[in-house]
């Protein structure tokens, strides 16, 4: 660690120690030669012995160096001076993103996606470079003080992720992307995540994967999916929202594959915040089997494509035949050369003439008419054969033969298997959401929860609604979407039984459902006193404010309070007595505007109606308060106990201690100073002190030595005290 005042390079001098990571310290620096503030990330000593990571290092930082953008803290300069390793760059006066999230609880949509956009400009800038941030959480975001925001430490997460990942460098699991999280190649998609997790945390106040230990939160980046932060704050638009899931997808493919497309997004949020404009990556049906086609199929398959083609050539030569270019009146003859593939598998040429006659037209028509028929007999095959493929078709017993069955028996088994792959949704609708889950299964359909709503009519866990409505008919293994009840925070009292309760009891009750409740007194001859007469509201929500209506007995029996402010204390009593009421408490306290033995206050207003016989508190001045002079001295004198003890004094040892002697009121006072110490005979022995105090009004006394093993004064200092408040 660098001390303050040391300079670098003899120019930069070390003013103080910013904040430490874990692998590098920052400290806040002034360039002589630039007469400016700069802040010096210096890497620490268990990094710099290590030649491989200083040179990743090095080779990160300066690659860090080449970006200029206004949304990146600008590095001025890469330093390797001995063994000491360090960067400069611009020190920016403000806090960092996590600190402020924390400070504030939550962004508002707004204020988050304001900052989202200038992290993401930072980012894309570095995108262009060919730079990979790799590091993209909040503390790495830095907000100055007019509200400017930059990302910093480019290229040095770059180079640890080539070192054994410590705990300490484990602190930024929260944000990293899958595929950090388990090693594998990062690109642009890798920083697009991170800055979903980051627009999460600002949205929410809190981060989607959480775990006892840096492992449980990689194991939940990898497998467990994402919250929607409309769980934790149902103020966030859709648009955001979409946002913020596209970004923070498992696989790349499915994320935003460019952070100017981000941008583009989040600033379209700024003006049209409840539109759901955000595209997300197209589903992939992963529940078919795997299918393997046989050789004989295959081949099958590949000799009907060739004989497709040739009929499709041989169509084209026919009409060129019966419609020949001309030229100078007459038909020419030419040669064709064109490739085609012979069952033997070789290549092979043919020509074509402009003749022809009637011979050769019979023949083009009997070869046409036998080309139909056999592209109807391929087709047939290829029906049966893909349709086995796809598992569309159930044939009967095994000795049914699929190459017997006509066109019009496959068309129509075709449309029975059809059939018996389609199914009517069942309805799941509040539905416990692992009984939904089931019902869907048994019918061979897949649940999807999509969201989860606050409800006053559904329970807790149970479905709100389902994307598809009960009846409809789907095909198997098509995905059910469902919305889930968060339950209701509504507290119906009347539930409750809160009249004639006790107010203490109707108020702790109240306050285990997380209700803010006030009390309000209210006369009542019916009511017994203390007991709840009413509330209100009928209906509340956690965190929300009842009032109770506590009963304070007839009204008949109630006194009025009278005022006894700035009157002689025996005058207020009296007043008190006169009207049913006692006095209470009387506390004492110093008025420069009260005389003493007047009241000062009373603890109950004036005209407030209270019970007979109740007790009144109040304040009495006690007169202006008179502070008392201090008096104070001091002393600096050094006493050599080697003159008065003589040639022993190396080889003896005295105890002594040190007081203040006085005179006041014609008796000696004396008062210790320092307590009794053993100390060598030839030691000089400080006497000092600052702020002795000494006795009111007396403005003189002595500081004396004094031997503790013989009661001798071994010397004595005469002082003035000064009089002071």
């Amino acid at each position: 660690m660098l001390r303050t005042g040391i300079y670098l390079q003899d120019r930069y001098e070390i003013l103080g120690l910013i904040g430490s990571g874990g692998m590098s310290d920052v400290y806040k620096a002034k360039c002589h030669k630039l007469n400016r503030l700069v802040a010096i990330k210096v890497l620490k000593k268990e990094f710099s012995d290590d030649p491989g990571f200083v040179g990743k290092f090095q080779m990160e930082a300066q690659a860090a160096a080449r970006l200029s953008h206004p949304n990146i803290v600008n590095v001025y300069d890469v330093v390797d001076e001995g063994s000491i390793h360090y960067i400069v760059m611009e020190l920016i006066e403000g806090i960092t993103l996590k600190s402020y999230i924390a400070k504030k609880g939550m962004l508002e949509v707004k204020e988050a996606v304001g900052i989202a956009i200038q992290v993401a400009q930072g980012i894309a800038a570095a995108h262009e470079q060919q730079i990979i941030h790799r590091d993209i959480k909040p503390q790495n975001m830095l907000i100055s003080k007019d509200g400017k925001v930059k990302v910093a430490d480019f290229g040095i997460a770059r180079a640890v992720t080539t070192q054994t990942m410590t705990s300490e460098a484990m602190g930024s699991v929260h944000y990293i992307s899958p595929e950090q999280a388990r090693g594998g190649y990062c690109d642009e998609r890798s920083d697009i995540y991170s800055l979903g997790i980051t627009i999460y945390e600002m949205v929410t106040g809190i981060l989607p994967f959480q775990g006892d230990n840096t492992l449980a939160v990689a194991l939940a980046q990898l497998q467990e999916p994402i919250t929607r932060p409309s769980f934790y704050n149902p103020e966030i638009p859709v648009s955001l929202e979409g946002i913020i899931l596209k970004c923070t997808e498992k696989k790349p493919e499915r994320r935003y594959s460019r952070m100017t497309d981000v941008i583009g997004d989040l600033r379209r949020v700024l003006v049209y915040p409840a539109e759901d404009f955000v595209q997300p990556a197209p589903e992939v049906d992963m529940s078919a089997g795997t299918v393997v086609i046989k050789k004989d199929e295959l081949k099958e398959i590949k000799r009907s494509t060739d004989i497709a083609r040739d009929h499709s050539r041989e169509r084209e030569h026919r009409r060129e035949r019966e419609n020949p270019p001309e030229r100078d009146g007459e038909r020419d003859w030419e040669w064709e050369e064109e490739e085609e593939w012979e069952e033997d598998g070789q290549r092979g040429s043919r020509y074509s003439g402009g003749g022809g006659g009637d011979t050769g037209r019979r023949f083009e028509r009997l070869f046409t008419a036998l080309g139909v028929l056999i592209a109807i007999v391929i087709m047939a095959v290829l029906i049966v054969v893909f349709s086995r493929l796809g598992g569309l078709l159930k044939f009967g017993s095994p000795e049914t033969s699929p190459t017997s069955t006509t066109i019009e028996t496959e068309a129509q088994s075709s449309q029975e298997t059809v059939s018996e792959m389609e199914i009517p949704v069942p309805d799941v609708l509040e539905l416990p959401v692992d009984m939904a889950e089931a019902k869907l299964k048994e019918s061979t359909l897949v649940m999807k929860v999509s969201g989860y709503e606050d409800s006053d009519t559904v329970d807790k866990d149970c479905v709100i609604s389902q994307g598809i409505p009960e009846g409809t008919v789907v095909q198997k293994y098509s995905t059910v979407t469902v919305v889930v009840s968060k339950g209701t925070d509504l507290v119906r009292l009347s539930h409750l039984s809160l009249d004639g309760m006790t107010a203490d009891a109707a108020k702790l009750l109240l306050e285990q459902n997380k209700l803010v409740v006030k009390t309000q007194p209210e006369y009542n001859d019916t009511v017994q006193e203390g007991s709840v007469i009413r509330f209100e509201p009928l209906e509340a929500r956690e965190g929300e404010t009842v009032t109770l209506y506590v009963s304070a007995g007839p009204l008949s029996a109630m006194k009025t309070v009278p005022d006894m402010r700035e009157r002689p204390e025996e005058e207020g009593i009296a007043a008190l007595e006169e009207a049913g009421l006692n006095p209470g408490e009387a506390e004492e306290e110093f008025s420069d505007e009260i005389p003493e033995g007047y009241i000062i206050s009373q603890e109950i207003e004036p005209g407030t109606l209270l019970k007979e016989g109740t007790a009144v508190p109040y304040t009495v001045s006690k007169g202006t308060e008179v502070k008392e002079k201090r008096f104070v001295a001091a002393i600096n004198e050094t006493y050599n106990m080697g003159a008065e003890i003589g040639p022993g004094a190396l080889s003896s040892n005295v105890t002594v201690s040190i007081r203040l002697k006085q005179e006041v009121d014609g008796a000696l006072v004396y008062r210790t100073l320092t307590e009794a110490v053993t100390v060598p005979g030839n030691m000089l022995l400080p006497v000092s002190f600052t702020n002795i105090e000494g006795a009111p009004g007396v403005d003189s006394g002595e500081v004396e030595v004094v031997d503790m093993g013989t009661g001798d004064v071994l010397v004595s200092y005469p002082i003035k005290f000064i009089e002071t408040e």
